[in-house]
C-alpha cells in the first residue's frame, strides 16, 4: 500500500511507522479467543518494562479509550472512604484531573501552582504534613498545554513519607522520557497508544503496583466501567479485558511495542531530543518566544508565543503547513494566543528541518515580517 506520510508536530496521535498502521489489517477475530489473550498478556508485561517496574510489584491493565479514561479511573478507583486527594494543579492537564475529582464528588485538596514554573516542594509538604488524610498525590509528569516537567521524584518521597501514594499522569511522558517507576517514586503512571509507543489511538493502560490495587478491592465502588480493580481482576482470572477491547488497535500497540524495543529506550530519547533540538533552532531562527524558560521544559512540548503582527494568523499559517504535510496544533493556555510543536512520533530531525522551510514560506506569503516582532 502506498501512504501518505504526514508529519505531525501536535501532541498526539503521533506520526507512525507504516508496519504500526498494517498491523490494523487482520483476520476478523472474537477478541474472547485464546488467540487474542495470547497478544495481551506479553502486552501487559511490556508496558510494566518499559518503566523498569518488576514484575512481581507492578502490573499494566488495559483499556479501551483516550488518556482521560486512565485519568478518571485511577483517580475514582485508588482513594478509600475517608480519604483525600491532593492534585498539584499547574496546567491543562492536571486542571482536568480536578474535574474529574469533583465530577465524582471525591474529597479534594487542590493545590494550585504557577503554570510557567514548578511546583513549591514546600507547600506541597506543608500540605501533606497537615493533612494526614491524605490517600493519594496527582501530579501531571509532563503538562503538554506548556512543556512543564514536574519534579516527581521530589513529590513523590513527599507523599512517601507521609503515609500517601503517587500518581502520575505520564501520558505525553511514558516511552519518551525514560521513567524508573522505583527511582521516581512512583505507583501508578498512565499513557495512551497514540503516544509514546506510536501505536494508533483507542487503547490506553495504567501500570501501578499490584498491592495497592489488590487492596482498592474494597475501597468505594464509583464507576462501573471505569474501575480499575475490576478491569485487573477479570485480566488476571481470564486474560481478557472486561468489555470488548479494540481489536485491530491491540495489534497495532503490539506491533508499536516491538518497533519500541527495537529502537531502545535510550536511542529513543536521543531522537526525540534531537528533534527538539531542530525545533527549538527554528524558533530561535526565526525570532520566536515560548512560554516556558527552558531549564524547565521537559524537551518534549515548544509552546510558542503568538507574534505581535497584524498579518499573523494562526489557522492561515496551519492551513499553509497541514496542506504540504505538516500538522502544528493551537496552545492550552487562556491568558496569551499560542501553538505548540512536539517532538513526538516517527519522526526525525530532517523532518523539522524541512517543516521550517514551510513555516517560513507560509509567513512570508502571508506578508508576517521575519525575524517575527514581540512588543
Amino acid at each position: 500500500m502506498n501512504l501518505k506520510r504526514n508529519v505531525l508536530l501536535n501532541p498526539g496521535p503521533s506520526t507512525t511507522t507504516d508496519t504500526v498502521k498494517l498491523a490494523q489489517i487482520v483476520p476478523d477475530i472474537c477478541p474472547r479467543e485464546k488467540e487474542f489473550q495470547d497478544i495481551m498478556a506479553p502486552m501487559r508485561e511490556d508496558l510494566v518494562k518499559i518503566v523498569h517496574g518488576k514484575l512481581e510489584d507492578y502490573t499494566a491493565v488495559l483499556f479501551c479509550g483516550s488518556g482521560t479514561i486512565c485519568i478518571d479511573i485511577a483517580l475514582n478507583s485508588l482513594l478509600d472512604k475517608d480519604k483525600k486527594a491532593l492534585v498539584i494543579n499547574n496546567g491543562s492537564y492536571s486542571a482536568r484531573a480536578v474535574e474529574v475529582c469533583h465530577a465524582y464528588g471525591l474529597p479534594l485538596i487542590e493545590l494550585k501552582q504557577p503554570l510557567d514554573t514548578t511546583p513549591d516542594l514546600t507547600l506541597i509538604e506543608e500540605t501533606l504534613k497537615n493533612n494526614s488524610d491524605i490517600g493519594y498525590v496527582y501530579v501531571t509528569y509532563h503538562e503538554t498545554g506548556s512543556g512543564l516537567l514536574n519534579p516527581v521524584k521530589d513529590i513523590g518521597a513527599l507523599a512517601h513519607k507521609y503515609g500517601a501514594f503517587l500518581i502520575s499522569d505520564t501520558t505525553s511522558a511514558y516511552a519518551m522520557i525514560p521513567i524508573d517507576v522505583y527511582e521516581q517514586n512512583i505507583d501508578f503512571c498512565m499513557a495512551s497508544a497514540q503516544k509514546g509507543i506510536q501505536g494508533m489511538t483507542g487503547l490506553s493502560y495504567i501500570v501501578g503496583r499490584k498491592d495497592i490495587i489488590e487492596a482498592s478491592r474494597n475501597f468505594p465502588v464509583r464507576s462501573y466501567y471505569c474501575n480499575l480493580y475490576m478491569q485487573y481482576d477479570f485480566f488476571e482470572r481470564t486474560g481478557e479485558m472486561h468489555f470488548t477491547p479494540p481489536v485491530q488497535t491491540v495489534y497495532a500497540a503490539r506491533q508499536a511495542l516491538i518497533e519500541y524495543f527495537e529502537e531502545g529506550e535510550e536511542r529513543k530519547w536521543e531522537r526525540h531530543q534531537r528533534i527538539m533540538a531542530a525545533i527549538r533552532a527554528g524558533v530561535d531562527r526565526l525570532g520566536f518566544k515560548e512560554v516556558l524558560s527552558r531549564d524547565v521544559q521537559s524537551g518534549l512540548v515548544s509552546a510558542i508565543i503568538y507574534p505581535d503582527d497584524p498579518n499573523w494568523n494562526f489557522d492561515k499559517i496551519h492551513d499553509y503547513c497541514y496542506e504540504r504535510g505538516f500538522t502544528i496544533y493551537p496552545g492550552k493556555l487562556a491568558s496569551k494566543g499560542t501553538f505548540r510543536l512536539c517532538a513526538l512520533g516517527v519522526i526525525d530531525e530532517p523532518d523539522i528541518v524541512d517543516f521550517w522551510k514551510v513555516f517560513e514560506a507560509g509567513l512570508k506569503e502571508l506578508g508576517v515580517k521575519v525575524p517575527v516582532n514581540y512588543d
